[in-house]
């Protein structure tokens, strides 16, 4: 049996161009983390307001927001270093967002995500937020806009609630045109379900009538009744079958996943092609990674997915789904071929993909 595998800790890239509102979306998450510590690394040596606290040049110093959170502010030389900090035990961390200089290459902080050899960390997306407002004048002062959006696994369209209709459809023609098949969600005031980057937690040393009181507990009715109708600009999917996947089938569903697909977890069953294996599944955007790990005893051999988007059919996502299954799978070799196109991205002990 494999042995169990620690939870790695996921790590998003929050980018977008000064003004969009990358920091709203921050102290957003902060205020709004589902019970989730968040670690927050400021790649930028300017000043930086997250809350009530300010790093201003604090290059190489680390800063607790009181909540379970801690902030960074370090130059992008330094990420491993400080990576290797934040997920260290002692951190405690269940997310880590980095926060981009709005004149940074996301890019290259996502070449460095899945380039590092820390085994603590996955990657979690790289979220793009744009003015939606002033996209036209932000792209012609800064046309590498369409670059970013390119390599952008969702894209925020931030301040829609300064925009009208005609004007958010051109937005959303133009961002759609210069992206790579992103989901793209409308916001205002950096409002996005923190569910969409990182799943809820549930703490089961803490007791929830005697826990400390967090932010969200703090926030004005008003605000609390606003955001929960932030769920509403992208849609869940949830797969369950008895019946084994065949690899084949569903690596050919994932290498097609449509546009607007951001997220999708959960575990897979192979059957005859793993029998002692279950595969956690975590795909973001275009990324996708798979991890074996061993049944326990007496567990239900089954798949269990949650697909989520924006724009995304429901009903035809969960018909592809079913044309995966395979119940009459033998442990053939061309079965046991197929299993490759799963392995390939199961991350090795030294870093490298199978």
């Amino acid at each position: 049996m494999t042995p169990p595998h620690a939870p790695q800790i996921p790590v998003v890239v929050l980018a977008g161009f000064l003004g969009s509102g990358k920091t709203t979306l921050l102290n957003h998450l902060l205020r709004n983390r589902a019970g989730n510590r968040i670690g927050v690394i400021v790649n930028d040596f300017g000043a930086i307001e997250i809350d009530a606290m300010t790093v201003a040049g604090q290059v190489g110093s680390t800063v607790s927001l009181g909540n379970g959170c801690l902030c960074c502010a370090v130059d992008a030389s330094e990420l491993d270093t400080y990576l290797e900090t934040l997920t260290g035990p002692a951190a405690r961390l269940d997310v880590i967002v980095i926060e981009a200089s709005g004149l940074a290459e996301p890019q290259e902080l996502v070449r460095m995500l899945l380039a590092s050899d820390n085994p603590h960390i996955r990657y979690g997306g790289l979220v793009e937020v744009v003015d939606a407002a002033e996209f036209p004048a932000t792209r012609e002062r800064h046309p590498e806009i369409d670059r970013h959006l390119a390599v952008a696994d969702l894209v925020v369209l931030n301040k829609t609630d300064r925009v009208a209709d005609t004007e958010l459809r051109a937005v959303r023609e133009a961002v759609g045109a210069a992206g790579g098949g992103a989901a793209v969600i409308d916001a205002a005031y950096g409002r996005i379900d923190p569910e969409l980057l990182f799943d809820p937690v549930l703490r089961p040393d803490e007791d929830d009538s005697f826990r400390q009181l967090t932010f969200e507990d703090l926030l004005p009715e008003e605000d609390r009744a606003h955001d929960s109708h932030l769920h509403a600009s992208y849609e869940s999917v949830s797969f369950t079958s008895d019946v084994p996947l065949s690899p084949r089938r569903f690596m050919a569903f994932l290498d097609s996943r449509p546009a607007g697909l951001y997220r999708i977890k959960g575990f897979a069953d192979f059957g005859a092609g793993d029998p002692g294996n279950r595969y956690a599944l975590h795909a973001v955007g275009r990324f996708l990674r798979f991890v074996p790990q061993g049944w326990s005893r007496g567990e239900p051999r089954r798949t269990q997915l949650v697909l989520i988007g924006s724009g995304i059919d429901g009903e035809a996502l969960h018909k592809e789904l079913e044309g995966c299954q395979d119940a009459w799978q033998d442990a053939t070799e061309e079965l046991e071929r197929s299993m490759w196109g799963v392995l390939r991205y199961v991350r090795q002990p030294d870093g490298d993909e199978a």
